[in-house]
């Protein structure tokens, strides 16, 4: 049996960027994708905690070791008048996991959500990953979405669709 836990919730400071790089990278590694991880403690740096910070980590430490973390944004739903809660990873360390470590993480988004007056709070999932479904379903007891489709752009596909702002803008 494992060791007792002393869990506790803490937010990320500047100097913890090469610990959220490192569980990004190790959720990269999980995920079979980490030859697309782009990111550096640098650009943690600068998008986390510069002028203009674009999400937020947690930390969910046992003893004070660091052993999950959460990155959310805020983002906006039009329909609920409202912001809303966006948990972009939630990773915990293997030995860590199904010790209720991400129940307690998540909760704690959660709590950021209530707190912030969001009307809801989002994820996603890889579709393979039945792990991690069957905790948001069961544990978390959150509803799958099935008829939202996600799309993106990005790389060349996203500067090649904004090109065309800049052509019509100038055509004007």
């Amino acid at each position: 049996m494992p060791p007792k836990m002393n869990l506790t919730v803490r937010a990320a400071t500047i100097e913890d960027c090469a610990l959220i790089h490192h569980f990004t990278t190790s959720l990269a590694e999980f995920e079979h994708a980490l030859d697309k991880v782009e990111a550096t403690v640098a650009s943690f740096q600068q998008t986390l905690f510069g002028p203009h910070p674009y999400a937020h980590v947690l930390f969910a430490c046992d003893n004070g070791t660091a052993v999950g973390m959460a990155l959310y944004f805020f983002n906006y739903s039009t329909w609920k008048g409202r912001p809303g809660l966006y948990l972009e990873d939630l990773v915990i360390a293997p030995e860590y996991r199904s010790r209720g470590v991400g129940t307690m993480l998540m909760s704690h988004v959660a709590r950021v959500a209530v707190e912030k007056g969001c009307g809801r709070m989002e994820w996603a999932a890889l579709d393979w990953n039945t792990p991690a479904i069957d905790f948001y379903v069961h544990k978390v007891k959150a509803r799958q979405m099935s008829e939202w489709v996600g799309f993106r752009l990005e790389n060349e596909t996203l500067t090649d669709f904004a090109a065309l702002a800049s052509a019509s803008a100038s055509s004007t």
